[in-house]
């Protein structure tokens, strides 16, 4: 007579293996599974789960994430999505890196968490070079070595570089892909492949890149298929036309669904189990979404304990009530009801983390835009134009009147953006710059939280109500802060490195709650508008961003004039 802790009866058991749904009796031992067949003849539990009328399918993975970009700590993270049936993810904490370097980066990691977390190593810290943007810290070759032995970290993070994974010669991403060839043959490298198809495709894969999480079209999603990458799927990914040609070329195999960056009020009601719902909602069915969101990601980061109902592998289960509507009943972690072993404990980040915001105070006379080029008569500027859709902007060019060298951006119905080094290395160092489509209501908003360098950046129409935000971001050590006029009316304080919070995600959520709603009353119109302005400052996102060191053309890596000396007009 064999003992075992828990035997599931009369459920249907997702069979990951034969993609589809099997009534058959699974028993649990010592936190994995055990033997599952029909008739368990022989076999002795503690505990009996009748699971009659139900699904059991294995926990879901998420193959590509960011805790810190959902602005939360590790602990508070895998409290949050584990009842969402989200047990294992792989984490690209790439922000804190960029913040603290190497050391911050462990200190992060190194919290408690009650779901099982592995790590990409960050490759891109920071994402373009020194002469583009500040950052706190940096991943070299001896960084990346470092952390290869430990085996916590099972892939190299996006590898966001374009230029320097296609230059001739040598260049350090170059030398960090060698390097985890070398110690980790066998270790998926992600990429960040925005856009990039045919000859431009070509060259990430060829540079080593096995993998792409970036806005997606149909054709894309094809073509990098066809090529052999391995696609994620993120939810503004998510339109018909990419899961109909999922379906219709049956790409299960080559694609996962991930969350990438989830916002913390998201968090507050759905994490991937949102994605797969709404794959199944688009036409895709469910075994083939829960395939997706299960054993492809975990197979494709060579996690070959989970994933699956079957002998060996973690017990790691979701219970569906419905599986048309993904419907979920009951989660369990190694074998037993989820947090029912969890005992959560004080943890101390580095004192680094907690002061990390180095910058001087700002007054309105810093933020009147002028130019030198004409005293009276116009300018052509490069300015920052928004989509409703993704994070891709568009680099568009707008004539503007100057007066007494004073450019009249908000005639033209602009915002003013201002990026600041926030780590001490210049106190008096930033940049202005204009955008189009963004606010357009009396107020602004502003964060630390500000892909990937994390400066301090301010957008808004008020002046008063930017120096205003831009003041508290310096006393509260980082946040994310909206303003109505001059008056701040949301504020989501991150004092962990300027990007993270340790409150709850319920009051983390409510704050950012709040300042996305205050957005949308100034008129900021995004499918998502937290992450739509944080990336105005992503250097390797289409098409022209901002730094702390000035405007930039993404893919050409070229430094942009925020005014064109060739084209004056004097009167």
């Amino acid at each position: 007579m064999t003992k075992v802790d828990l035997l599931i009866t009369n459920a249907q058991v997702f069979n990951v293996f034969l993609r589809k749904f099997v009534q058959t009796t699974v028993s649990v031992k010592d936190g994995k599974f055990y033997w599952i067949d029909q008739n368990l003849d022989g076999i002795e539990a503690e505990e009996v789960l009748d699971l009659t009328g139900k699904y059991l399918i294995p926990g879901l993975v998420d193959a590509h994430m960011h805790i810190d970009s959902s602005m939360t700590t590790p602990a508070i993270m895998g409290k949050t999505i584990g009842k969402y049936g989200t047990t294992t993810i792989i984490a690209d904490d790439h922000e804190i890196t960029n913040v603290a370097g190497i050391e911050g980066l462990k200190n992060f990691i190194d919290q408690p968490a009650p779901i099982d977390i592995f790590f990409g190593i960050p490759s891109s810290v920071p994402s373009t070079n020194d002469q583009m943007e500040t950052t706190g810290g940096k991943i070299g070759v001896p960084e990346v070595e470092e952390l290869l032995k430990d085996p916590r970290f099972i892939c190299l993070g996006e590898v966001m570089n374009f230029k320097g994974m296609t230059a001739e010669g040598p260049t350090l991403i170059k030398d960090i892909i060698a390097t985890c060839r070398k110690n980790r043959p066998t270790m998926p490298l992600e990429g960040h492949v925005p856009a990039y198809a045919g000859e431009d495709l070509a060259k990430v894969i060829f540079a080593g890149v096995t993998t792409d999480h970036t806005q997606q079209t149909a054709a894309l999603v094809d073509e990098k298929v066809r090529n052999g990458m391995f696609v994620e799927i993120q939810l503004k990914s998510m339109h018909q036309e990419v899961i109909d040609t999922i379906i219709k070329h049956q790409y299960f195999e080559h694609v996962a669904l991930v969350t990438d960056d989830s916002m913390p009020d998201v968090l507050l009601t759905s994490h991937l189990n949102n994605l797969v719902r709404k794959a199944i909602s688009m036409g895709m069915k469910p075994e083939d979404a829960i395939y997706i969101s299960t054993y492809t990601p975990a197979r494709h980061m060579g996690l070959w304990d989970r994933g699956a109902i079957a002998p060996g592998r973690i017990a790691d289960f979701v219970i569906l009530d419905n599986l048309e509507k993904f419907e979920i009943s009951d989660v369990y972690k190694n074998g037993r009801p989820f947090l029912d072993d969890y005992q959560e404990s004080k943890y101390d980040f580095l004192p680094e983390l907690r002061h990390s915001i180095n910058a001087s105070k700002l007054a309105e006379q810093d933020l009147k835009l002028t130019t030198d080029l004409v005293e009276n008569g116009t300018v052509i500027a490069n300015i920052i134009q928004l989509n409703e859709v993704g994070t891709f902007t568009n680099h568009v060019k707008k004539k503007l009147q100057v007066k007494n060298h004073q450019v009249q951006w908000q005639q033209a119905g602009l915002a003013l953006i201002m990026v600041q080094d926030r780590y001490g290395k210049n106190q008096a160092h930033f940049q202005l710059g204009l955008v189009d489509k963004a606010i357009i209501g009396d107020g602004a908003v502003g964060a630390t939280w500000a892909h990937d360098h994390h400066n301090l950046m301010v957008m808004g129409t008020n002046i008063a109500g930017m120096i205003r935000i831009q003041h508290q971001l310096i006393e509260q050590q980082g946040g994310y802060i909206a303003a109505k006029g001059e008056k701040i009316v949301a504020n989501a304080p991150l004092p962990i490195g300027g990007v993270v919070s340790d409150q709850p995600m319920d009051i983390l959520g409510e704050q950012i709650k709040q300042i996305r709603q205050t957005m949308r009353d100034l008129g900021y119109k995004n499918t998502n508008e937290i992450m739509s302005f944080s990336t105005l400052s992503l250097l390797v996102s289409p098409n022209l961003k901002i730094s702390d060191k000035g405007l930039f053309d993404v893919k050409s890596q070229k430094k942009v004039p925020l005014f064109e000396l060739s084209s004056i007009k004097k009167v």
